[in-house]
């Protein structure tokens, strides 16, 4: 079965409010389908983690309890309610409990929901895979891989025999596969559900015990004998050779290709994204508030003091330190974000493009182009490694968000595809085995620093790169070390709340002082 990463579903999005896209976005996701799995006839519900993964210790103050039961409520993963979701879970009549216990499960990001209600329990087993993305490994104990991308219809059945008699003439499908079990179901993944006319057909069989229908939770549907031009960069420079397209014209063209959609469609995904990106930034300016976090509206300062020039004179360096530090900030208080790549590093490549191209005084319309380029980058990562830090590190979040501005930034200043190419590799380069341990179990510090390094470093390789020096390593092999270097990481430097800055005795007092005030 075909899993290709689009621009719009793996790199750049989701829009979304809370922390961490793996804890938050992600969760809200897998509830979805969990509430779609239970026809929203859910009275209890429990969530176990492994004591060993990144979720025992940071599923509440990241946000997965919170992104849960926006999922189990159906909210988008933007949804104004979701800081008081616990309140409306409770008021929905739903019982919701966590526990921690031995589930010897490979993923870090492992969630084990049992559902039920009074006539009947399900069990979902799901992972957050990085940036809000998604799996269903098993349903009641056997395999599935749902990821959110079609439209899924699962038919319960005493046997499959006349059910797929019926669906082989009734409708097309993209994939059908029969689950043995006892009872079997039929999974199909579509472009769209069974009309009304064969659910009622399917109704009226004796065979078919129940029919639940999950809706695709993100933005670019997959489909059958889906294909790609290229899915690494040497494979594009394969592609592109004697073609010399620039590497906008070959982003919209991967996409194109991924999503079945329009060169327009495409650019007004991407406009969407920038204006709230756009708001986003405002709102950080304006000064945010919110209680739960560690550090306050630090952009407001930055925004006065140079406007006071009281500041180094630093071009378009302090306009970026100023986005990405208010783009940070909104995160934190609750306020809406785009994962780009993901929640924790959502400040990088925003600030670093946006905060460029206001200096410059460019259009809308090149601030597009120039995301699109960054997305192609982020294609190249999301084929070869993950950004997911409880997998690899931070370097794969922000490291990656840094590499995907600093070509956006040689596009933007007119440079050539190889330019772009040698600008991303260079920034990989400098941000290789970065650890994940955010202080007091918070996506605030160091991560405002290390998005504010990686935006300030895409400019100055972004230079480098335009005035010619050289990357030595092709982006391909540093991506594929990145990922190599980050799985090495010991366990307890990867988003789990147990090693390094966060379990400083400074830390520790700091996370006591924001729990009690919980």
């Amino acid at each position: 079965m075909d899993n290709l990463p689009s621009i719009f579903n793996d790199v750049i999005g989701p829009v979304m409010r809370g922390p961490s896209s793996s804890h938050c976005a992600a969760s809200l996701r897998i509830g979805r389908l969990c509430r779609d799995l239970m026809e929203n006839n859910i009275t209890n519900i429990l969530v176990e983690f492994d004591p060993n993964g990144s979720l025992a210790n940071t599923h509440k103050d990241q946000g997965s309890d919170m992104g849960l039961f926006g999922g189990f409520l159906g909210w988008e993963a933007d949804d104004e309610r979701l800081p008081e979701s616990d309140y409306h879970i409770s008021e929905a009549g739903i019982n919701v409990q966590f526990g921690i216990r031995d589930l010897s499960v490979k993923h870090l990001n492992t969630y084990q929901i049992t559902l039920s209600n009074p006539a009947e329990t399900r069990t979902v087993t799901a992972i957050s895979t990085g940036g809000g993305m998604i799996e269903v490994i098993s349903i009641d104990g056997i395999e599935v891989s749902i990821m959110g991308d079609f439209y899924e219809t699962l038919i319960y059945c005493k046997k499959p025999d006349r059910v797929l008699e019926l669906l082989n003439v009734g409708m097309s499908y993209d994939y059908l596969i029969v689950h043995d079990g006892n009872p079997f179901f039929i999974e199909i993944k579509a472009q769209i559900f069974p009309d009304e006319k064969l659910q009622a057909q399917l109704n009226s069989m004796e065979d078919v015990l129940s029919i639940r229908k999950l809706s695709p939770v993100l933005p670019v549907l997959s489909r059958k004998g889906m294909k790609v031009p290229f899915t690494t960069c040497n494979e594009m420079l394969d592609f592109n050779r004697n073609k010399n397209l620039s590497l906008l014209e070959l982003a919209i063209l991967y996409e194109s290709e991924r999503g079945n959609l329009s060169e327009e469609e495409i650019f007004g995904k991407m406009r969407g994204i920038v204006r709230i990106l756009k708001d986003s930034i405002a709102s950080g300016l304006q000064g945010t508030d919110y209680a739960d976090r560690l550090l306050g509206s630090q952009s407001v300062n930055f925004k006065n003091e140079l406007q006071n020039n009281r500041l180094i004179e630093t071009g378009a360096l302090n306009i970026v330190v100023m986005y990405v530090s208010a783009l940070m900030e909104v995160k934190s208080s609750m306020g809406v974000i785009v994962a780009a790549p993901t929640a924790g590093s959502c400040g990088t490549l925003p600030g670093a493009v946006m905060g460029t191209a206001d200096f410059l005084g460019v259009s809308e319309d090149e601030i597009i182009k120039a995301m699109l380029v960054a997305g192609i980058i982020g294609i190249f990562i999301a084929t070869q490694s993950t950004f997911a830090g409880e997998v690899a590190g931070c370097g794969v979040e922000y490291g990656s968000g840094g590499s995907m501005a600093a070509a956006a930034l040689v596009y933007l200043a007119k440079g050539s595809i190889a330019q772009s190419i040698a600008a991303a590799s260079m920034v990989l380069q400098s941000t290789l085995g970065t650890t994940c341990t955010p202080i007091a179990n918070r996506v605030e510090a160091p991560c405002l620093g290390n998005n504010v390094m990686a935006a300030t470093i895409a400019i100055s390789f972004a230079n480098m790169a335009i005035a010619g020096y050289e990357e030595l390593i092709p982006l391909d092999e540093v991506i594929q070390t990145m990922y190599t270097i980050g799985k090495g990481i010991p366990h307890e430097f990867k988003c789990t709340n147990i090693g390094g800055l966060c379990a400083t005795k400074t830390a520790k007092i700091l996370e006591a002082k924001l729990n009690s005030k919980q």
